[in-house]
């Protein structure tokens, strides 16, 4: 039951009696201590978990289930404001912070049944892209535990060297990624700013839905860049993630950014014929580090696709070349003036220093904020400055409206959906990865997947392949705005023709050794 499919199958045997919804929380509950070691979660919430699976077996033998989700357990990103939880955005800064309410997107699930049994771990204040930057310590990809990882990587002869192989999940949204790969959940929330639910469900072989700006409430989604900001959907299929955006998409009369028309939840049709299809294959994005493995999987999914009927055109998106640039100016310009509400005075971490109340403010930031925040409230604050406001932040903004220009034009030109790579390499070992700063880092991991955020586009990834290491390998597709089932319903085709292989974790237990013992129980008040 952990294993299969939330729409077709586990739905299915809780409406049929074959497992209640209390048998499947615990089972997910227990792998969820069974897989500590991937440090997925940050807060467990196993005893809201059981009454909240507890009120659905009630409703089930009512006959009365709340819909497809009830009784499903779900995961949500520490990012997400929980009543009763704490969120802690794997901040020193939130630390021990509980919210009076609920995110929109969470009450939305709560609202339909599910059963939450976590909050997951990520980059601080979900700046990253490798989930290793938080003060809960790194994400592990469950996939370095894989028997198709083992059977293909080096064998090494000393114990330190063997636990040194394992890879990052990708970030910020890592520790979603990580639970839905590991069947701790059957669905996960993360967030996506400039790549934050696709780069991690590549690296970990999930589907990572990116949903139009707009599409979906960021009410009580704690706010990291608010014009790009979307809550992102992960799953094990196409099927699941459509299902989930259909109970979350709306209008939130407490989110002024979302679409005012009523959004009607669909079905993915089976698709038969691709012939009418127009595939766009845009040519910046063959950038510098695609990897060589990467590149052949992609023009094989462009040949697929041709094979099957459709039209393949290679399609010019050209200030693509300068869209890491603007995002980092814009992405650390907002941070700065979001940063700003973190003063030590209404909530969250506060700092013993009382000479002057400049002090405090001083001190708070210092202690509650790591280096990587710190660094980004700084490059923000230079480019808001009255000298450099203009050459630089409204500078990036018009180069921001070319780049959605850009993508308007493709998709005007009568190209259906684009065809890209998600990453430019599969996921790299943790050692090697914490070689290079944050910074440099996010920029080479964010290329291929921010240009969407910054057009406002639906996007998603679809796990492709494995690589010649036994790693997932995605690619991505980016539709036009608002028509997420034309997407998903392509995502659906080509998952269905690639079959990704399913994870066969081996010896999970054996790993079980009490490391991260922050996970903590917590419940609704």
């Amino acid at each position: 039951a952990v294993k299969g499919t939330l729409r077709f199958q586990v739905s299915a045997a809780l409406r049929e009696g074959q497992i209640t919804p209390t048998e499947l929380c615990q089972r997910c509950l227990s792998l969820i201590k069974s897989t500590k070691f991937l440090n997925a979660y940050i807060t467990v919430t196993e005893e809201t978990a059981l009454k909240q699976a507890e009120e659905s077996e009630k409703r089930f033998r009512r006959g009365q289930p709340l819909g497809v989700l009830d009784g499903i357990p779900v995961a949500v990103k520490d990012n997400f404001n929980t009543a009763g939880i704490e969120t802690t955005c794997a901040s020193n800064r939130l630390k021990g912070y509980i919210s009076p309410y609920n995110a929109t997107v969470v009450q939305k699930l709560l609202d339909q049944g599910a059963v939450l049994v976590g909050k997951t771990n990520l980059d601080e204040f979900a700046m990253g892209s490798g989930s290793t930057d938080g003060v809960f310590g790194p994400v592990r990809n469950p996939w370095s535990y894989s028997r198709q990882y083992k059977e293909k990587s080096a064998p090494k002869s000393h114990s330190e060297d063997k636990e040194s192989e394992w890879v990052i999940a990708g970030g910020s949204s890592g520790g979603s990624a990580a639970a839905v790969s590991s069947f701790t959940c059957f669905a996960a929330l993360g967030s996506d700013t400039g790549g934050s639910t696709r780069n991690p469900a590549a690296h970990c072989g999930v589907v990572g839905l990116k949903p139009t700006y707009g599409l979906i409430s960021r009410h009580g989604l704690i706010p990291l860049v608010n014009s790009m900001d979307v809550p992102g959907i992960l799953t094990r299929c196409v099927d699941d993630a459509a299902l989930v955006l259909g109970s979350l998409a709306g209008h939130d009369p407490k989110d002024s950014t979302t679409i005012q028309d009523k959004f009607k939840p669909f079905e993915l049709p089976n698709l038969p014929d691709v012939s009418k299809l127009s595939i766009g294959i845009p040519k910046e994005y063959h950038a510098p580090g695609l990897s060589s493995e990467i590149l052949a999987l992609w023009s094989k999914a462009a040949d697929l696709f041709k094979s099957a009927g459709a039209k393949v055109t290679e399609v010019s998106l050209p200030h693509t070349r300068y869209s890491i640039v603007c995002y980092h100016v814009l992405c650390t310009a907002e941070v700065a003036s979001n940063m700003a509400r973190f003063d030590g005075l209404e909530y969250g971490h506060r700092s013993d220093m009382n000479k002057s109340t400049e002090s405090m403010y001083a001190a708070t930031r210092r202690e509650g904020f790591n280096a990587v925040v710190r660094g980004r409230i700084l490059s923000g604050n230079y480019f808001l400055l009255k000298q450099n406001y203009e050459n630089y932040f409204v500078k990036a903004q018009k180069v921001r409206r070319l780049i959605a220009q850009d993508f308007g034009k493709v998709f005007g030109s009568g190209v259906d959906v684009l065809l890209t790579p998600t990453t430019l390499s599969q996921a790299a070992p943790y050692t090697e990865f914490i070689k290079e700063d944050n910074r440099t880092r996010s920029a080479q991991d964010d290329i291929l997947t921010q240009a969407a955020n910054m057009a406002g586009l639906p996007a998603i990834n679809v796990p492709a392949a494995l690589s010649e290491r036994g790693l997932p390998v995605g690619l991505q597709f980016i539709g036009r705005s608002f028509q997420e089932k034309q997407l998903l319903t392509v995502a659906k085709w080509f998952e269905k023709e690639v079959k990704f292989p399913m994870i066969q974790l081996e010896e999970v237990k054996r790993h079980d050794h009490g490391v991260f013992q922050h996970q903590k129980s917590a419940s609704f008040s």
